[in-house]
């Protein structure tokens, strides 16, 4: 495995450039990205018509592409044609900008740090501010704010932002309706095309919820917020093009029906678990064939649950998305070996592949759970808690996603898959490890810095001289539920000032983290990986 990593990351130092040679100071920050090519898809089952639309699809997200350059950051090709170091391009384009997503520090000469809000409001512009200001469109997810020329803030709608790019997404998207055979899919498709001239994505979720009978699928528009860590409002485009794996598929949909019997599972008051999504929820499992926009950016996502619309949640459901290829490949290149380093040898043996997939599962089911609205009148949990939603949302679905799979075995039968609960919290953690070095700047990032440092007060594990843990899985067990019980309360009862001071007692890397991370490095362990797509 160590040979295959470090043949992996020289890969990456090949495929850049070899004029300013390793001693670049980039050298290692690109080599934390393992590139992993995935072949051309078997496309066997898929008529002639649909790889037609799955051309058209790849053209589409191309598109969302730059608009994600502009919307986060601004020229991509002025950034990029200043700089000079192979490598320094690189780490630009892995983080479609001139800020690490691992910190949001500059690493390009002549660019500050990230700001809070990047690229969706003026640098300058404080919270006071907009608060203060007088403006029926700025809590919209669908609008920059900018200056106008005497000085005031004013919205721009995205549709009208982008209008140039948005034409060319109408077009592709219009053809493929015209070439597809599968009425459910003409259908999404236009309704898309629709939705993002017009920045209403009601009806065209709901279209995308029904097209249920497609092999292919493409997820586009904007859809996250947590670039927006300003106010956590404004959403970013991405796109997905992804290919269903239909057996897998028909297994994961069995607990679709018992979305409330795994709100029954959760810790804490019932109040504050008591949304029910509607009866159209579904879960995919799907070979990814293409990334774009944020989808692509720095940490790649390796499941979805969408739309994060809460209108659409109540009255149709939502979907799931497990990218099965994305998975697998980061068990491969980062979770085993990670196990092997920092965990003695008989508890690396817990680590499994179907653990990890599963917790994956469980994860973006339990975005789905708990509450949307606030239970005292604060508005939506995403007002309520502003800047801290993205954080508190992630740390939700994370814990709460392991403590359901802790239980699966006594509720559920998983069918030809066999692991133990110690299994899922051993895995769990060595995927937590690993994803602190995403950083305290992102949502994701900040989440699993949280978690690692409340189970370590809790006394969930110790830190050897060594540089390897000992775990202690009934105390995890216990702090995973003390959290996500004080996780749903606080979205439920909309506390913005108790998010704020927890994220601030917890988000900080410990110095254990500086040693995991050297230890990580010295065994060539990449912190992510990039994604190259052989059509």
């Amino acid at each position: 495995m160590k040979r295959f990593l470090l043949l992996a990351a020289l890969s990456i130092v090949a495929a850049v450039s070899c004029s300013k040679g390793p001693q670049s100071p980039f050298a290692h920050r690109v080599a934390d990205y393992a590139v992993v090519t995935f072949e051309a898809p078997d496309l066997s089952g898929i008529t002639d018509n649909g790889k037609e639309v799955l051309r058209l699809y790849r053209y589409a997200a191309d598109v969302v592409d730059s608009i994600y350059w502009q919307q986060y950051f601004g020229d991509r090709q002025a950034l990029l044609d200043g700089i000079e170091d192979p490598y320094q391009k690189t780490f630009a384009e892995i983080n479609y900008g001139p800020w690490d997503r691992a910190d949001g520090s500059s690493f390009v000469e002549g660019y500050g740090d990230r700001p809070a809000g990047a690229g969706f409001y003026p640098s300058d512009m404080t919270v006071a501010e907009f608060n203060a200001w007088d403006n029926p469109d700025k809590d919209s997810p669908y609008t920059l704010v900018r200056r106008s020329a005497d000085g005031s803030l004013e919205t721009v709608w995205y549709h009208d932002a982008f209008k140039s790019y948005i034409d060319k997404i109408e077009n592709a998207l219009k053809v493929a309706a015209d070439v597809t055979i599968k009425p459910s899919v003409r259908k999404y498709l236009l309704a898309k095309a629709e939705a993002l001239k017009t920045d209403n994505y009601y009806e065209s979720s709901l279209a995308w919820l029904d097209m249920d009978d497609s092999k292919m699928d493409l997820v586009i528009g904007p859809n996250e917020v947590t670039d927006d860590q300003l106010l956590g409002i404004k959403r970013s485009y991405e796109a997905y093009v992804l290919l269903k794996n239909e057996a897998k598929t028909n297994e994961l949909m069995q607990y679709v029906s018992r979305i409330s019997e795994l709100q029954e599972d959760l810790p804490g008051d019932p109040a504050y678990k008591a949304f029910q999504p509607g009866a159209g929820s579904n879960i995919f499992s799907c070979d990814a064939l293409y990334y774009a926009g944020k989808a692509n950016a720095g940490v790649k996502v390796i499941a979805l649950n969408l739309p994060f619309d809460a209108d659409v949640q109540r009255d149709r459901g939502t979907r799931t998305i497990l990218l099965q290829n994305v998975i697998q490949s980061k068990f491969n290149y980062i979770i085993k070996p990670t196990a092997e380093r920092l965990l003695d040898a008989e508890t690396a043996e817990h680590v499994s592949s179907d653990a990890f997939f599963w917790n994956i599962v469980f994860r973006e089911v339990a975005h789905g759970l708990g509450v949307k609205e606030t239970v005292n009148g604060k508005g939506s949990v995403d007002q309520a808690l502003g800047s801290a939603a993205a954080t508190f949302e992630e740390l939700k679905s994370n814990a709460a996603g392991v403590l359901l799979v802790s239980k699966l075995q006594k509720r559920f039968n998983i069918r030809n898959h066999y692991f133990s609960k110690d299994d899922a919290l051993t895995t769990f953690f060595a995927s937590l490890v690993r994803s602190e070095r995403f950083g305290e700047a992102s949502a994701l990032g900040r989440s699993r810095v949280i978690i690692y440092n409340y189970l370590n007060e809790a006394g969930a594990f110790k830190h050897k001289p060594s540089g390897q843990y000992d775990l202690d899985l009934d105390k995890m067990e216990k702090a995973l539920s003390d959290l996500t019980a004080f996780v749903l309360k606080t979205q439920a009862t909309g506390d913005r000032d108790g998010a704020l001071a927890f994220e601030n007692k917890y988000s900080k890397r410990s110095a254990d983290y500086e040693i995991d991370l050297r230890n990580l490095r010295i065994e060539m362990i990449p912190a992510d990986i990039t994604l190259k797509f052989k059509q």
